[in-house]
């Protein structure tokens, strides 16, 4: 891939090569939630309120900028420390720490504006998803299941029509399963993330893009957000 040239607006990063196409180019835009819609890591959320903060944080950290290269793996890991944590944790993790991050609501309002289709696809957890889904007008979702059993967490997950766990490889399925649906190309796709995790969907989406990302992450992504929020998107890919 050509080096990455910064463009006069502080912080946006266009990786050298052809103009992008217009926003009516494409018809999809794959969101991961954590980190990149909102702003926390909800696993990192429960743990902190659980007394776990700094063994799940770390294992996290690893995960997102690959040193963990085994996504399910170390997603098993994280649960297995939360395993009795009262559900009602939940709750408080929702009305207390989380925020969307800046622009993100601006972003899918004009790509819906413009006839995407918008796909929320998380290595979180369905309790986050179906909010942030909801608020943010998502067309698909994705995203794991926790296991509850006597109010508590169990430190393990439920079983889905497509599987347990949602990692690199299973957003990188749901991107392509959702632009058969709607009969658009990966060409006409947009994907945008933070972790490695997100790199398998980004690499099959005509534009992929970084925000605020780790650093593995934005050196593979055709644009970097490293100032500001989501909708600076909207500065390279205009109608």
């Amino acid at each position: 891939m050509s080096s990455p040239a910064s463009l006069p607006a502080s912080g946006l990063v266009l990786r050298d090569g052809p103009a992008l196409p217009p926003l009516s180019h494409y018809k999809l835009a794959a969101f991961d939630m954590d980190s990149t819609l909102i702003g926390i890591e909800c696993i990192d959320e429960i743990a902190a309120l659980a007394g776990k903060g700094q063994e799940v944080a770390a294992i996290t950290e690893a995960a997102m900028r690959g040193e963990i290269t085994d996504f399910k793996d170390s997603l098993r890991r994280r649960l297995a420390l939360l395993a009795g944590t009262p559900a009602a944790v939940l709750d408080r993790v929702l009305a207390e720490r989380l925020t969307f991050n800046p622009g993100a609501r601006e972003l899918c309002a004009a790509l819906k504006a413009a006839g995407l289709k918008l796909v929320l696809v998380s290595g979180g957890f369905t309790f986050f998803t179906r909010f942030v889904a909801a608020e943010l007008g998502m067309d698909f979702v994705r995203s794991n299941e926790l296991e509850i059993a006597d109010g508590a967490l169990t430190g393990g997950l439920v079983m889905q029509d497509w599987g347990d766990i949602c990692d690199g490889e299973q957003k990188r399925r749901m991107l392509l399963d959702c632009c058969a649906r709607i009969a658009c190309t990966p060409a006409q796709a947009i994907a945008v993330g933070d972790g490695a995790n997100d790199l398998p969907m980004m690499g099959a989406a005509g534009l992929s893009v970084a925000y605020h990302a780790k650093p593995r992450v934005r050196e593979q992504a055709m644009v970097a957000i490293n100032d500001g929020g989501l909708d600076r998107l909207l500065e390279l890919v205009r109608p």
